[in-house]
């Protein structure tokens, strides 16, 4: 047993996996690394490195090797090169896994294919096949624009074989004899110059040995030999062997050209758009080169080494260092907002809102890095038009983007009003609970991990607010790759509560329910016998059944169950893998295993719950038809008297939008439209339909179960429904509220609820016509009428409470106890008469007026009476707030509230006002004595 990197524990290594036959045939050597101690492939005897970075430095840099292909033109030789030897060329998935519960984003191209496939749960959609998948990974995050090679997004070419038991496709000779002619034959490098190196890689739950194939001193492939799985950090064997490889796309582009950096591959012209906007010196093309040369050398977790290397650079230059940073600083930002402006294209392209949680937490991040580098280097540059220049630029190679160019530009600006929003209140956030604070007002790491994840607020924003204060706030130089790798994974859910969890052992010798709701869904009854009855009866398990299990956000059926002697309610119905459950109440006698009974549902609540459902799926159509393909249901839940659907969407639904889904969707239900139901293999419905499948969510299936609303609406789905849109009625949408920041809930009603509801708000409109003594059509004229008159009348009550106000704080500072300078105010209020509010009008403006007094004024109400404090400038000299609760507190006299220096408010127990006089007057006078 070893460790393998990443604390994972490996049970022996297949050491045999590297000993390929191409290495023989070529004549390649394995040698050991003298500086990292890996072993390595190369044809050059003197190679004592294996020249990936730090090992080595870029030797490509300023010397192109194939400067006259473009960037698509390698995407498409490496497809028709894979499809020349017998792979199928796949089309690319969005970089937002729907289709999987345990990320967010595609980090990989095998990361389409799992778990399903590498489980062998599902087939592959062809075997071999080729694919060239955009990534997005963002634990790098912080090193992007400073190393040259860094990206947040990038497109990992790939090859797949997938042997499962008997078939046998290809494994580790085949995998590196392919990445070897595709380099030499396809590309012109010289075979010299590719060494590959010994590595182990891990993923997705899945990991294997791999080779990492390094040019130059570039790695530009990774060739892994998959069969192992990962468990609680534990490696375990497949029983299936995966061949996984990634070929970077834009790096491999970089080699080619022999650029300064990756970036300046990959947007040359938009670097030069961007510096000159924001009139940034142009560096010589040479220091450019030399920078990237050492830059594999920085290692942000080593601040020294990097430190090391650009002051190295900074004197080759005639610089001093913090100089030569200054002068690096733009172009880094640049190439930063370059990689994240692209990055947002394809996730804000693929469908994600913004938000607080998931995927939605990520893009924001992205998002609000671009807006921070914008705002503290004041750059003349707006994200929306920098996004929408990437899409341009790649228009040719991602269309799509084209179609949705409007949506995403307006997501930004929302985002960008959010985020200056949040900087102007942010600012009072930090002063609050930094300066705030008693004691020592150091910010830790988990302090700015809270201002962030709680307020949205930048760290960098949090230095800049503090250091005015004399306050110095480090950093931590990976913050938001730490933060990124907190979010990067989805947050498991049980799916069961736990009695029906410790319900699987005692279920696991029975056989399948059989089932007869999805052939039958009109049956009423259904005979059965009882294979198992648990809990004293409570739960019943069939050999059959006619209930519907709850399942996809629709309740379950109830009705009842009947036999001899016995007569049960079944109240709810659970599955339990592939047992069917159901728990019964009222229970007449003793169900007993082995006996028969009549199952009977409640048929009229199944049809209700069914238009419901169906109901479901025809608005969620009528919002991504007129709100956009960014839609995507969020949640659900079908009942008998309602549904409700949460979806995505980046801002909130107006009056409008909500009228018009709700047009929509009777619409299509007055056109009678088809509710089709079949099955279909998983590969072949994701190609046809694509990954909106998923919108009630991920299902494990081989074989789909499509429900299908014709011309309309299409989805995964395993709920009973409708034959046709007419059978659903009316449906009246009745609330819409926003759940979460990126999340829009509908409620809505059907068939004959929505028929009732319209009648009760018609009987109210009535009653409100009655009482008004107004036509019902003229209803909002004469309430808009008395909303007039109600708020002149406010005013007015307020203008005079004004006056009593004054009144009030001339009476009460005549009537002060005076000691000394200063003026003790103490007033009992009968509580009904004046609020705690009112109390704090009255306080605020003798501490503002009589900057000598103490007001201490309270209610009557039991058993704890209201009250608040409030002490001028003047008498903070010599006494704050905390003192006198620290006093009453001394004096078992029981508060409770908070303040700050000048006030205090809470709750005390009742007490006359002559001891609080008393009180203070003694407080005070100690406290001038000591004065």
């Amino acid at each position: 047993m070893r460790e393998i990197g990443g604390g994972l524990i490996l049970e022996g290594s297949k050491r045999g996996l590297y000993e390929i036959e191409l290495f023989k045939e070529e004549g390649f050597i394995r040698k050991k690394c003298i500086k990292c101690g890996r072993y390595f492939w190369t044809l050059d005897p003197e190679q004592d490195v294996c020249t990936d970075q730090p090992c080595g430095e870029y030797t490509f840099i300023g010397h192109p090797l194939n400067p006259s292909l473009s960037l698509s033109h390698i995407r498409e030789k490496f497809l028709q090169f894979f499809e020349r030897h017998g792979h199928v060329r796949v089309k690319r998935y969005p970089v937002v896994a729907r289709w999987r519960e345990d990320v967010y984003l595609v980090g990989a191209s095998i990361y389409d294919f799992q778990p399903w496939v590498t489980e062998g749960i599902v087939p592959p959609p062809a075997n071999p096949l080729t694919i060239s998948q955009p990534c997005i990974r963002l634990t790098d995050i912080e090193k992007v624009g400073r190393t040259g090679r860094h990206l947040t997004t990038f497109e990992m070419m790939a090859h797949h074989a997938f042997n499962f038991g008997k078939i046998s496709t290809y494994w580790n000779n085949e995998t590196v004899r392919y990445s070897y002619e595709f380099f030499t034959r396809e590309l012109g490098i010289p075979r010299e110059e590719i060494t590959y190196i010994e590595d182990w890689w891990s993923g997705g739950g899945n990991a294997g040995e791999d080779f990492e194939v390094i040019i130059k001193g570039l790695e530009v492939a990774t060739l892994v030999f998959m069969h192992y799985k990962v468990i609680d950090n534990k490696i375990h064997p497949m029983r299936n062997y995966i061949v996984d490889t990634g070929y970077g796309l834009e790096r491999i582009f970089w080699l080619l050209t022999g650029a300064p950096t990756v970036y300046d591959a990959l947007f040359g012209d938009l670097v030069e758009v961007l510096r000159k906007k924001a009139g940034v010196e142009k560096l010589e093309k040479k220091m450019l080169e030399d920078i990237s040369k050492y830059a594999g050398k920085f290692d942000i977790d080593i601040p020294e080494i990097e430190r090391e290397v650009k002051t190295k650079l900074a004197s080759k230059y005639g610089y001093e260092l913090e100089e030569f940073e200054n002068l690096l600083r733009p172009y880094e930002v640049i190439y930063r907002l370059l990689d994240h402006a692209r990055a947002l294209m394809f996730m804000l392209g693929d469908g994600i809102v913004p938000s607080n949680s998931g995927e939605g937490y990520l893009a924001r991040l992205v998002i609000r890095r671009c807006l921070k580098d914008i705002l503290l280097l004041d750059l003349p540059f707006d994200l929306v038009h920098i996004v929408d220049l990437q899409i341009e630029k790649w228009r040719r190679d991602f269309p799509e983007y084209l179609e949705v160019r409007d949506v995403v530009a307006e997501i930004l600006s929302i985002e960008a009003e959010k985020f200056k929003r949040l900087i102007e209140r942010g600012k009072l956030v930090v002063k609050r609970k930094v300066l705030g604070r008693r004691g020592k007002r150091a910010v830790s790491y988990d302090d700015l991990v809270e201002l962030y994840d709680s307020h949205g607020i930048p760290p960098e924003i949090v230095r800049e607010t503090l250091s005015r204060e004399g306050v110095v706030i480090d950093i931590p130089e990976d913050f938001y790759s730490r933060l990124a790798k907190r979010h990067e994974t989805a947050i498991t859910v049980p799916r069961e509560e736990k009695w029906l969890e410790n319900l699987k052992e005692k279920l696991k010798e029975l056989p399948p329910t059989e089932t007869t709701y999805y052939e039958l869904p009109e049956e009423t009854e259904l005979k059965a016998k009882i294979l198992k009855v648990l809990d004293g009866g409570r739960i019943v398990v069939l050999d059959k059944t006619i209930f519907y299990p709850e399942g996809g956000g629709a309740e379950s059926d109830r009705g009842l169950l009947r036999g001899e002697n016995f007569e049960a309610r079944v109240v709810d119905v659970k599955k339990i893998n592939n047992v069917i459950i159901h728990i019964c109440e009222n229970q007449r006698g003793k169900p007993y295993e082995g006996s028969e009974v009549t199952c009977v549902i409640d048929q009229a609540r199944r049809r209700a719950i069914m238009r419901a459902h169906t109901a479901t799926h025809v608005v969620l159509g009528a919002a991504r038809k007129l709100l956009g393909k960014h839609v995507w249901q969020a949640g659900a839940h079908k009942s008998e008297d309602r549904g409700r659907l949460d979806i995505t969407f980046y801002r909130r639904l107006s009056e409008k939008d909500i009228l018009e889904i709700e047009r929509e969707t009777n619409r299509v239900v007055l056109e009678n439209r088809e509710v089709n139901i079949y099955y279909m293999d998983r590969n072949k419905a994701e190609q046809k339909y694509g990954f909106v499948l998923y919108q009630g969510g991920v299902v494990s299936e081989k074989v789909l179960r499509i429900v299908e609303v014709d011309g309309w609406d299409v989805e995964a789905c395993g709920g009973l429904h409708c034959t046709r849109t007419g059978e659903i009625g009316l449906v009246k949408i009745v609330r819409s509220e926003r759940i979460q920041d990126g999340v829009e809930r509908l409620e809505f009603v059907v068939g004959e609820a929505a028929v009732k509801y319209i009648q009760d708000m018609d009987i109210k409109l009535r009653n409100l016509s009655r009482i008004l003594s107004v036509d019902t059509e003229k209803l909002d004229a004469k309430v808009q009428e008395l909303v007039s008159e109600i708020k002149a009348l406010r005013e007015k009550v307020s203008e005079l409470k004004g006056e009593l106000v004054a009144m009030e704080v001339e009476s009460l500072v005549n009537q002060a106890e005076k000691l000394g300078p200063f003026r003790i105010i103490v007033k009992q209020y009968n509580g009904d008469r004046y609020s705690l509010e009112d109390l704090r009008e009255i306080a605020f403006k003798i501490r503002d007026q009589y900057g000598n007094t103490i007001a201490f004024l309270y209610n009557d109400k039991l058993p704890m009476a209201e009250f608040i404090v409030a002490l001028g400038e003047e008498v903070l000299s010599s006494i704050t707030a905390d003192i006198i609760r620290e006093k009453l507190t001394e004096r078992s006299i029981r508060v409770v509230g908070g303040g700050r220096r000048h006030f205090l408010q809470g709750r005390l127990a009742p007490m006359a006002p002559k001891k609080i006089v008393e009180i203070l007057i003694a407080v005070l006078r100690n406290c001038l004595e000591k004065g």
